[in-house]
């Protein structure tokens, strides 16, 4: 195998030789170096196209530009920082010219460099022939600050129309062939705000703690559209694909795309187009900012002059919580106005602190996206894109329902042994997916098979319903405890499988092409060797545990400790030492630390050592590792959440905080709906989609789940509202997914010319534990914003705080200030007043969640509290007498409601 290896290695390093001796990009004629304050910076000489960009100061020699494998990338078609694309027309005609300097790529013409130019080039040498534009590129140093300017010139006697611009970026998202060290250490990520005038990149390092690049505008260069380039994906660094995601372009004008490839689609922001009469010459370009660190991206926006937004508590608003919007910019606002007309409306708050900022209060009306526009008035530009839901009860409402009716397979025939169950759904269709090559969607298990009945399952712990327990008893009992769940607690990886043979009466589609690896046999379907698939069976018996205790009338087949004691065996069964992965961090374990505090606040010792034995085992691992983030993947953001979760449980800190600064580098704050609190996911379309494809995925579950821990660390240091703000944008996430008849997505299509969220189900699941077992309502005291809720509505700030629960579980409630973390595992809060002076809280709780008629109601209230910070406060206790069970306060209803003062 060695030898053979080493056979192929050579092969390849000749093929990259080759590739090295045949580039047109000029990299065996030299560079071009220079120094800013910030960086040290150069440039191809013959293409002038950015080679190296690293920032000054940093030890490590910190590189945002792939450098080190740009030789495997200066063929034509490849493209880099300093290129130019476009689409012009004569004013009057209807076809477009496009120009693309990457195409076919020639030395450009160097121009004179003087004063603040470094370099300067005319790039006709680099465009078609016929192209209706001239350009020239200079890089330039501007008050310190490196900058990177196009002067696009009319070359034409008629009037011409450029009905697209953009600047392809190329950064460091190069994983292929690196190791966990390497890939962590060299390289980036980057995301936009596609905000037109405000509209900016992050480009951050891995590591999560070296200072991230921002990319501004010069001048009027909005960032109006973000495309994906198509590169060649046949080449050795695998362009498109899981180890190397692919490069965006920052598109100053969109009309072109707009009227040809995204005809089909509403874009972030509305196209437009700029006209240049014969001989005139317009400037576009781009600055390149360090900020000291991601929490002080925003800072520095504001150093830069340029527009701040801050939503509360973000961008995906249920429609009946008012959201606040605080904008910061040196030039006031002139007026707000909203794409679909009325989908938002807004009134001005005085909440702001200081005069840095201006406060609204925004309330959403139509269900979707909208695009909140914002002109300042020195004519400056700004979109804030919101996504509008229900009332988040009624969301979680709608999915049950949906998950336990439309998503229901009742076929006792069916030969895989899938009924009853919830199953993979089909919106596209309005069917649920019975066939598919991908043998675990249709299969029951996987993240992609397993997604519905996970979400119905743990949507019962969320917010309990007569009818969808029932269901969900029936499913289990039949069907995920002895088929997909064998009896020695073993989970199968599908229980469908293509084998012709084995099932003759079974009618495979033959409009599918079943000779593709995922199309498995019976036995690699029913391996048990991967663990990530026993997770979700755990999740589903812990949520039937949580109804149960809490709610013991709804359950008729089994008691609560029926579903411990099976969670706990298939913790058993996933860490037995033959179950592969077991050692990696795996998606929604945070349902296991849960488990295991409930096995202790149940006094069941046993089993509760088991479990702890078992996951210590798994973290002292971690605790060795300076990466411990491993999966099926080369790169990946599932195993953060796991060993987060773990390490802090172990008072493992140094690993608790790698785990979350690599959750920082990849999941951003920006005021966009789907990219705040949004993780990086790419792949999983491959996996779960029904449009297959390497893309940017939209709230997929790395959403939700990596936002456990961020709320988490949030909670234990209550002023870091940079930890609140993305961790809340993440929870949010998967109410997104949820349309308004009940069906959940996987994940949106985030390439312009799709837009639209996938129509299946696929691995939704995941996305919505993280929701459930995090979201609630946070209360603080902000120094910019004063008394914010997100997930409520503050009504009264004086003499008292009083705020109306408005979050999708009505079962949290974080008063930041004394750090004080209450949970209800029955009934629903309704309002709570807190009391800064004394420190008391008075909780006003109902048997169900208001609103919802499917909502079962609570027997009795069962009240959690702790203290989740080091401030030396205490925990909070109720004032009159009232008893405990299993840890929890058990509060009567009286005549439907239950109020309980709290003090320390």
């Amino acid at each position: 195998m060695r030898a053979l290896y080493s056979v192929l290695f050579a092969i390849v390093s000749l093929l990259r030789l080759c590739a090295a001796q045949s580039g047109t990009l000029g990299l065996q004629d030299g560079f071009l170096s220079f120094d800013t304050p910030s960086f040290s910076v150069q440039l191809v000489k013959d293409s002038q196209t950015l080679y190296s960009l690293k920032t000054k100061g940093n030890s490590s020699g910190f590189d945002f530009i792939p450098a080190d494998v740009m030789s495997q990338r200066q063929s034509n078609g490849n493209y880099h920082l300093g290129d130019l694309t476009f689409r012009a027309r004569i004013v009057g005609a209807s076809t477009w010219t496009s120009g693309d300097t990457s195409a076919q790529r020639h030395n450009v013409v160097v121009l004179n460099a003087t004063g603040s130019t470094l370099a300067a080039a005319n790039l006709s040498p680099t465009l078609p022939n016929n192209t209706l534009l001239n350009v020239t590129r200079r890089w330039v140093l501007n008050d310190g600050n490196l900058e990177l300017l196009f002067d696009v010139s009319n070359s034409q006697k008629q009037a011409v129309e450029i009905g697209a611009l953009g600047a392809p970026l190329e950064f460091n998202n190069i994983f292929t062939g690196r190791t966990a060290a390497e890939t962590n250490e060299l390289c980036s990520l980057f995301d936009p705000y596609i905000g037109q005038d405000a509209g900016y990149v992050q480009v951050t390092p891995l590591l999560g703690t070296l200072s991230p690049l921002l990319v501004l505008p010069v001048g009027k260069s909005p960032l109006e559209g973000w495309r994906f380039l198509p590169e060649d994906t046949s080449t050795s660094l695998g362009y498109q694909s899981q180890t190397f995601e692919g490069l965006y372009e920052w598109q100053f004008h969109t009309l072109a795309y707009a009227q040809n490839e995204w005809k089909n689609v509403t874009p972030w922001n509305a196209p437009s187009s700029a006209t240049l009469q014969p001989g005139e010459t317009r400037t576009y370009g781009l600055r390149f900012v360090l900020a000291p660190s991601i929490r002080g991206i925003e800072g520095t926006l504001q150093a830069a002059k340029r527009p701040v937004a801050v939503g509360i508590p973000g961008y995906i608003i249920p429609s009946d919580q008012p959201a606040k919007l605080f904008l910061s910019f040196s030039s006031a606002v002139k007026s707000l106005s909203v794409t679909p007309a009325g989908a938002l409306s807004w009134t001005k708050n005085s909440d702001a602190k200081t005069s840095t900022y201006v406060g609204y209060t925004i309330t959403g009306h139509t269900w979707g996206r909208s695009r909140l526009t914002i002109t300042y008035a020195d004519g400056t530009v700004q979109t804030v894109h919101y996504y509008v839901t229900k009332p988040a009860v009624q969301v979680l409402a709608d999915l049950g329902n949906f998950l336990t009716t439309e998503s229901w397979f009742d076929e006792p025939s069916d030969p895989f042994h899938r009924s009853p169950s919830v199953i993979s759904y089909d919106r596209e269709v309005n069917a649920v997916v019975k066939d598919d090559p991908r043998a675990w969607i249709p299969g029951l298990s996987d993240e992609a098979g397993a997604e519905s009945w996970l979400a119905a399952s743990v949507k019962q712990f969320a917010q309990p319903s007569a009818a969808e327990v029932a269901k969900m008893e029936q499913f289990i009992n039949q069907t995920l405890w002895g088929s997909v769940q064998n009896f020695d607690g073993s989970v199968k990886k599908s229980v469908y499988f293509y084998q012709p043979a084995l099932v003759p009466d079974y009618d495979y589609p033959s409009s599918i092409y079943w000779g593709n690896w995922w199309s498995w046999n019976q036995a690699a379907s029913y391996a048990t060797d991967r663990a990530y698939d026993y997770v979700h069976v755990i999740a589903a018996y812990w949520s039937l545990y949580r109804v149960a205790r809490n709610y013991p009338d709804l359950v008729k087949t089994h008691t609560w400790e029926w579903y411990l004691n099976q969670a706990v065996m298939t913790v058993a069964s996933m860490t037995n030492g033959r179950v592969g992965y077991a050692d990696d961090g795996l998606m929604e374990e945070t349902v296991i630390r849960y488990l295991l505090d409930d096995l202790k606040r149940e006094g069941l010792t046993a089993n509760a050592t088991l479990v702890e034995s078992r996951m210590r085992a798994r973290e002292n691992i971690w605790a060795g590792e300076r990466y411990p983030f491993g999966s099926e993947m080369a790169w990946d953001s599932t195993g953060q959440e796991g060993v987060y979760a773990w390490a802090t449980y172990f008072n493992d800190t140094t690993t608790a905080i790698n785990a979350l600064n690599s959750i920082l580098a990849y999941q951003p704050s920006v005021p966009h709906w789907g990219y705040n609190g949004n993780a990086r996911r790419y792949w999983d379309n491959v996996y779960g989609g029904k449009l297959q494809r390497i893309e940017r995925q939209i709230h997929h579950y790395g959403s939700g789940l990596n936002a456990i821990p961020l709320i988490s660390q949030f909670r234990a240091d209550p002023t870091d509202y940079y930890l609140l703000r993305v961790g809340f944008g993440g929870l949010s996430g998967p109410l997104s997914n949820i349309d308004q008849g009940g069906f959940a997505a996987a994940s949106f299509h985030s390439f312009a010319d799709t837009l639209k969220w996938d129509g299946y189900s696929g691995d939704y699941g995941p996305n919505f534990v993280g929701h459930a077992l995090e979201m609630g309502t946070y209360i603080i005291d902000h120094p910019d914003f004063g008394w914010q809720a997100f997930g409520g509505n503050v009504v009264a700030t004086s003499p008292t705080v009083k705020v109306q629960t408005l979050d999708s579980l009505r079962r949290r409630i974080f008063i930041a200030p004394i750090a004080a973390w209450l949970s209800l595992d029955a009934g629903a809060f309704s309002e709570v007043v807190f009391d800064p002076a004394t420190k008391t809280a008075t909780l006003s709780i109902v048997p169900a969640a208001p609103g919802v008629s499917s909502a079962a109601a609570a027997p009795t209230a069962r009240l959690v509290i702790a203290n989740t910070a080091s401030n030396g406060l205490g925990v909070l206790k109720p004032t009159t007498n009232l008893t405990q069970d299993a840890g929890a306060w058990v509060v009567p209803f009286k005549s439907g409601v239950a109020s309980v003062t709290l003090t320390l």
